[in-house]
C-alpha cells in the first residue's frame, strides 16, 4: 500500500466524518468528560464497528478516537496514565482493524486533540489556556510518542486553536520525524485566539514530516479561503463541522447540516484530503463519496 502523503500527490482521498456523532446514533451517551475516549476501554467493539460504518460509506481514512485521550484527562475522570496509554494504542489498533475488514487502500491517522480538549469546557474553541509552548510541548509529548510507536499511517494533529500549540506540536513532530498533518480550527482567516492563520502554516510546514495541512471543526464554507493560508505550502485537508454550531454552555447544538452539499466547492478551492468533523454521518460522507466517484 503506498503512503498517504504519496496517495495526496496523485488524488483526492476522503477521510471519514463525525465519529462521536456516529457514536451517540448508535445509542452510547458521551456526555462524559473523556467523550468518545471512554469507549475504548469500556466498550472497543463499539469503536471498531463506527469506524467500519464510516469505511462502509466509502472514506479511505479512518481518524481514531483519542482525540480526548491524555495523561491529564484520564487522571481527572479517575482513570490511569497508564490507562490513558493503552487507550491510545488501542485507537490506533481498533482502526486498524476495522480497515483490514475492507478491500483497497485505507489509512488510519491518529487523532492528536489540542490541550483544550482535556479540560472538557470548549478551551479549544478559545485556544487561551495561558500556556507556553515549552509548557505546551511537555504536556503532548507523551501520547506522541505512544501514538507515533503504535502504526498509525499518519498523526492528525487536529483542531489546534492557537500559534503556541502550533508552535509546540511542530517542535515535537520535528523530533519525532513521522507522518503528520496539522489541522487548525480557524474562524475567517484567523485561528481561534485571532491570530493568521497563514502564520500557523508557515511554522507547521518548517517540518519536513507535515504532509498536510488545513483546518477541520470550522464553517464547511472556508475551504477557499483556508488554501489560500496554506499557501501551497503542502496539500489541503479540509474536515469541517456540518454547519451547526456548539453552544459550549448549553452542550446542544443549533442550526442546518449542508456540510456535504458545499463539498465540490472545496474541491475547487484544490482540497486534497476531504471529509467531515461534528455532526457529519456516514450519509454525508457517502454523498461526499458519490460526489468523488462520478469526478
Amino acid at each position: 500500500m503506498q503512503s498517504l502523503e504519496s496517495a495526496l500527490r496523485g488524488r483526492v482521498v476522503l477521510l471519514d466524518g463525525g465519529f462521536a456523532t456516529r457514536l451517540e446514533a448508535r445509542g452510547h451517551d458521551l456526555s462524559d468528560t473523556l467523550w468518545s475516549a471512554r469507549l475504548l476501554l469500556d466498550d472497543p467493539d463499539e469503536i471498531r464497528a463506527t469506524h467500519a460504518d464510516f469505511f462502509a460509506a466509502g472514506a479511505e481514512v479512518a481518524i481514531t478516537a483519542s482525540y480526548q485521550v491524555s495523561e491529564t484527562g484520564f487522571v481527572a475522570a479517575g482513570r490511569s496514565a497508564r490507562d490513558a496509554h493503552e487507550a491510545l494504542r488501542r485507537s490506533v489498533r481498533l482502526a486498524r482493524e476495522a480497515a483490514g475488514e475492507f478491500a483497497g487502500e485505507r489509512w488510519v491517522a491518529a487523532s492528536v486533540g489540542p490541550y483544550g480538549a482535556s479540560l472538557a469546557d470548549g478551551s479549544e474553541y478559545r485556544g487561551d489556556y495561558g500556556l507556553s509552548v515549552q509548557e505546551l510541548r511537555a504536556w503532548h509529548r507523551p501520547r506522541l510518542a505512544v501514538l507515533a510507536e503504535a502504526g498509525a499511517d499518519v498523526l492528525a494533529c487536529e483542531t489546534i486553536p492557537c500559534l503556541a500549540e502550533v508552535e509546540a506540536l511542530a517542535a515535537e513532530l520535528s523530533a519525532l520525524d513521522v507522518p503528520a498533518w496539522l489541522s487548525l480550527t480557524t474562524l475567517g482567516g484567523r485561528t481561534r485566539l485571532g491570530e493568521p492563520a497563514a502564520q500557523a502554516y508557515a511554522i507547521a510546514a518548517d517540518v519536513p514530516n507535515v504532509i498536510a495541512l488545513g483546518a477541520n471543526c470550522c464553517d464547511p464554507g472556508g475551504a477557499a479561503e483556508v488554501a489560500r493560508n496554506v499557501g501551497g505550502r503542502r496539500p489541503v485537508v479540509f474536515y469541517p463541522n456540518s454547519g451547526e454550531s456548539w453552544n459550549a454552555d448549553s452542550r446542544t447544538w443549533t442550526g442546518a447540516a449542508a456540510a456535504s452539499e458545499g463539498a465540490q466547492a472545496w474541491l475547487d478551492a484544490g482540497v486534497r484530503a476531504l471529509g467531515g468533523c461534528c455532526r457529519v454521518t456516514p450519509d454525508q460522507i457517502a454523498a461526499i463519496r458519490t460526489l468523488l466517484d462520478a469526478a
